[in-house]
């Protein structure tokens, strides 16, 4: 454990910073040039074939848009994500449009990148970022009406952090990492 906490103040303070809060400032505003920055960095991020199997539904409290994935969050998330200055919808393609590449089986994969990159994106920007999955995705997708093909993945709160990181955040340790999807020998 000591080893692992020496190597967490070696990785980039981006990282070590980050955090997903469980409150935001809801009189902060994400202005349209950071909603451009943090989707020029998801658009940078490495895809299999290139193939960048992602896209994004943006929007700010007061947009038609934000009202309508608001009312999808379940009581839990809606607590806290409502007050973001941005929620945005993560979606992925698995049926591209090359005829060649039919389906990609790493569309998922690729997409997390994407987010990572929006979320790393955020942190540099002094904003933060909460990704989650609680929402009805039935409800959001029949709302939304995505392209066939497009399935919405999940949801990204971003916005100014009210509160500070947890006290203790626990992380799984390295040796961890390593043995857990192995048998013991």
């Amino acid at each position: 454990m000591q080893h692992d906490q020496e190597l967490s103040g070696g990785i980039h303070p981006l990282l070590a910073g980050r955090f997903s809060p469980g409150r935001f400032d809801p009189s902060a505003v994400v202005d349209d040039r950071t909603v451009d920055l943090l989707l020029e960095a998801a658009r940078w991020a490495p895809s299999a074939g290139n193939s960048q199997p992602w896209g994004f539904l943006t929007s700010r409290p007061g947009e038609p848009d934000h009202g309508r994935v608001v009312r999808h969050l379940t009581p839990s998330s809606a607590r806290w994500a409502a007050d973001a200055g941005l929620l945005v919808a993560a979606l992925t393609r698995s049926h591209l449009g090359d005829p060649h590449l039919p389906y990609s089986e790493f569309a998922h994969y690729d997409l997390g990148q994407a987010v990572a990159h929006l979320t790393v994106q955020a942190q540099a920007m002094g904003l933060s970022a909460h990704q989650f999955r609680a929402f009805d995705l039935h409800g959001l997708t029949s709302e939304l009406r995505p392209n066939p093909g497009w399935e919405i993945v999940c949801l990204i709160a971003v916005g100014r952090a009210a509160g500070g990181p947890p006290e203790r955040r626990e992380r799984r340790s390295i040796a961890d990492l390593r043995s857990a999807p192995w048998p013991p020998p």
